[in-house]
C-alpha cells in the first residue's frame, strides 16, 4: 500500500481522489460527446448559424453562473453534496432538451433546456478541481489539475468525440444523445458513491454566506484573481467557438462530418496528453512561463495555422491534423493556472478558484456568442484573428500575474517565477 501511495504521489494523483478522477471521465464524455456535430446537424435541418449560435450560448451563459458557484458552494455545501445537485440539473435537463426539444426541432423549448443542462457540469466537475485544490500537497498540486484536465478532456472531447462518430452512425442521432445518460450516470457512480475522500467542513450558516460573497469580493482584495479569470476565459473561448463554425468551413474545403470528427478528436487527444506534459513542465518551468509561452503565444500561432492549411491546401487532411494537434498541445499550456490561481491568496482558496471556474464558464459562452455577433460582419477569417489576437493577449495578461511572495527554484518552489 504505501509503494502504491508513492507511485500515486510521483505521478502527482491525490489517491484518495482516484476514483473521482475516472468518474469526472465517465460524466464529461456522456456531457460533450454532441459538441462536435450537433451544429452542423441542426443547420442540416433548417436551422441557420445565428440560432446554432444563440443556442450554445445560452448554453454558456449558465455554465458560467454554475461555474462560479461551482466554487463557493463547494466549500458550503460540500462537494459531494454540489457534484450530486449538478447531476440531477444535468439529467433533467437533458431530458427535456432531447424528449421536447430535439423531438420538434421546437427552439425555444431547445434554448431553455439545453440551457438548464448547462447547469450541470460546472457543478460537477469543477467542484471536483475545488476538492484536488483542497486535498493535494502544494508540491504536486499541478500535476494534480494536469491530470484533472486530462479525465476532463479526455472526456469532454476525446471519448466523446470518438464516442459520438460511432454512435451516430450505429443509433442515430437522437438515440446518441440519450445513449449519454448512461455514460453520465456511470461516471456519477464512480465520482459520489466509490469516492471516500475527506473534505474539510464546520462551516456556520453565517460563515456560509461570507463564502457566497468572498466568491465575489476576492477579486477586490486580490486583484490577480481577477486577471486569471481573465486569462481562463481566453484559453477555452477558441474551443467553445469552433465547433460553431470550423465544421463547415472544413465541409467547404473538403473535409466531410466524420473527417472533422476525427481530427476534433484528436486535437483533443494530442490535449489531454499535454495536460499531463504541463502539469510537469508548470511544476518545473515555472507556471506562469508555461502559461505565457505554451498558452498564450502557442495557442495563438497554431489558431491561424488551424484556419489558413485548409484554405491554401483544401482536403489535406494529414496537414490540417497536424495543425489541429499542436492548437491542442498549446491548449494545455494553460493547465498551471488552475495551480497559479489559489496560490495567489493564502486562504479562501475556494472563492479564487470560483472566479476560475467563472472563467471557464464564461468561455462556453463567449465562443458562441463571438461567433453569433460577429461571423456575419466579418466572416470566418475576422473571427479567426480574433480568436488568435485574445490568445496573445492573455499571454500578456499573465505577466502580472504574481503571487505576493517570490521564491526561486523547481519543484515545490515554482511559486516563484510562475
Amino acid at each position: 500500500m504505501k509503494k502504491e501511495t508513492t507511485i500515486m504521489s510521483q505521478l502527482g494523483i491525490p489517491r484518495p481522489l482516484l476514483s473521482g478522477y475516472l468518474g469526472i471521465m465517465l460524466f464529461m464524455m456522456g456531457d460533450g460527446m454532441e459538441q462536435g456535430w450537433l451544429s452542423p446537424y441542426l443547420i442540416e435541418k433548417g436551422m441557420s448559424i445565428q440560432q446554432t449560435a444563440s443556442l450554445f450560448t445560452a448554453y454558456g451563459v449558465t455554465i458560467a453562473i454554475a461555474s462560479w458557484f461551482s466554487g463557493v458552494l463547494a466549500e458550503t455545501l460540500t462537494p459531494k453534496k454540489t457534484m450530486l445537485i449538478g447531476l440531477i440539473i444535468y439529467l433533467l435537463g437533458t431530458v427535456g432538451f432531447i424528449g421536447m426539444g430535439m423531438e420538434s426541432l421546437n427552439f425555444p423549448t431547445m434554448l431553455v433546456t439545453y440551457g438548464l443542462r448547462g447547469f450541470g457540469y460546472p457543478l460537477f466537475a469543477y467542484s471536483f478541481l475545488v476538492w484536488i485544490s483542497y486535498v493535494t500537497p502544494q508540491k504536486m498540486l499541478g500535476r494534480a489539475v494536469g491530470w484533472f484536465w486530462f479525465v476532463f478532456t479526455g472526456g469532454l472531447n476525446v471519448l466523446g468525440a470518438f464516442y459520438s462518430s460511432w454512435a451516430i452512425r450505429e443509433l442515430g442521432h437522437i438515440n446518441a444523445l440519450w445513449s449519454a445518460v448512461f455514460w453520465v450516470l456511470l461516471g456519477a457512480l464512480f465520482a459520489l458513491v466509490w469516492n471516500k475522500a475527506p473534505f474539510p467542513s464546520g462551516k456556520t450558516t453565517n460563515s456560509k454566506l461570507a463564502e457566497l460573497g468572498k466568491g465575489l469580493t476576492i477579486v477586490k482584495e486580490e486583484p490577480k484573481v481577477l486577471l486569471a479569470g481573465i486569462v481562463r476565459v481566453i484559453n477555452t473561448t477558441a474551443q467553445f467557438a469552433f465547433p460553431v463554425f470550423l465544421p463547415t468551413y472544413m465541409a467547404a474545403h473538403g473535409f466531410d462530418t466524420t473527417e472533422w470528427l476525427y481530427i476534433w478528436g484528436t486535437i483533443f487527444t494530442s490535449n489531454i496528453a499535454f495536460n499531463l506534459i504541463f502539469g510537469f513542465v508548470g511544476d518545473r518551468f515555472g507556471w506562469r512561463q508555461t502559461i505565457i509561452w505554451f498558452g498564450g503565444v502557442g495557442c495563438g500561432i497554431t489558431t491561424l495555422l488551424l484556419y489558413y492549411i485548409p484554405q491554401y491546401s483544401p482536403g489535406t487532411y494529414w496537414l490540417v491534423m497536424l495543425a489541429g494537434i499542436l492548437w491542442g498541445a498549446c491548449l494545455a499550456g494553460y493547465v498551471p493556472l488552475s495551480a497559479l490561481t489559489p496560490s495567489l491568496v493564502s486562504k479562501d482558496k475556494g472563492a479564487a478558484m470560483a472566479i476560475l471556474n467563472l472563467g471557464a464558464g464564461l468561455a462556453v459562452f463567449a465562443g458562441p456568442a463571438i461567433v453569433g455577433l460577429l461571423i456575419a460582419p466579418l466572416g470566418n477569417e475576422g473571427v479567426i484573428w480574433i480568436l488568435a489576437a485574445l490568445y496573445f493577449i492573455s499571454a500578456i495578461l499573465t505577466c502580472f500575474i504574481k503571487p505576493r511572495a517570490a521564491v526561486f527554484g523547481t519543484g515545490v518552489k515554482a511559486i516563484e517565477t510562475i
